[in-house]
């Protein structure tokens, strides 16, 4: 169970989180309940003040986070590049640090369709383009998890749609686990395969989102959230 806390405030709570391998997890929540810190704390880069995290059967550790993190992909908060560079000049950065073969460059261009634009400015680029350009820099070691804060944040809804049906196809055709967090209800209901829900720092619901629905047949999942939460949710 994770808790963090900073000064007085308990940002977050004795949490609890249970991610299945292979599957999409949806991290559900209002703004300010705690996601970001949450994830934050999963790749090691805020310090739980209670708790520990064990990732692929390992407990996470100053030690061995780098070890750890050879095999996660994240994109945290919005991604930003040399915009005086191509999409592929600013992907052979990221290849030399974490040395993975150069083909791999190609090959997630490919994936997130911006390999017609990979020799394009990203100063150039439209939001929807940086965001699949950093979903693109997340998948570039093929991690075995990865982990997505906010993906389609600021996206019109065609972007929206395209990132969605990016990230549904990783567990299928890569084997991949994947952790999205966002406070749009209709997107993880479109996207996840199982779903965890937090308030105020606290684990409101976890499980299969399909059992989510079978929690009161009588109401909405916009109207099951805003009893777990408190929260209106935004659609």
């Amino acid at each position: 169970m994770l808790t963090k806390q900073y000064g007085d405030t308990e940002c977050v709570s004795r949490l609890n989180m249970s991610v299945r391998q292979g599957r999409i997890y949806g991290f559900l929540g209002p703004n300010g309940a705690g996601k970001s810190t949450t994830l934050k704390m999963l790749l090691g880069l805020v310090r739980p003040t209670n708790g520990s995290i064990e990732i692929f059967g390992k407990k996470l550790t100053p030690r061995n986070r780098l070890s750890i993190l050879r095999d996660i992909g994240s994109l945290i908060e919005s991604p930003s590049y040399y915009g005086h560079l191509t999409a592929r000049e600013n992907l052979k950065i990221y290849q030399t640090i974490l040395g993975v073969p150069e083909n791999n460059i190609d090959e997630v261009l490919r994936i997130v369709r911006l390999d017609r634009q990979g020799r394009k400015k990203t100063s150039a680029y439209s939001l929807g383009m940086k965001q699949r350009l950093g979903l693109a820099s997340a998948l570039l070691s093929f991690p075995k998890l990865l982990i997505l804060d906010e993906p389609t944040n600021g996206l019109d809804p065609a972007g929206i749609q395209e990132m969605r049906e990016l990230i549904r196809s990783l567990p299928e055709q890569y084997g991949m686990t994947v952790i999205v967090s966002s406070h749009l209800l209709s997107e993880i209901d479109q996207m996840a395969d199982d779903i965890g829900i937090i308030a105020a720092g606290r684990m409101k619901y976890q499980g299969e989102l399909s059992r989510l629905h079978e929690l009161d047949k009588n109401k909405s999942l916009e109207e099951i959230f805003l009893d777990l939460t408190g929260k209106d949710v935004s659609l």
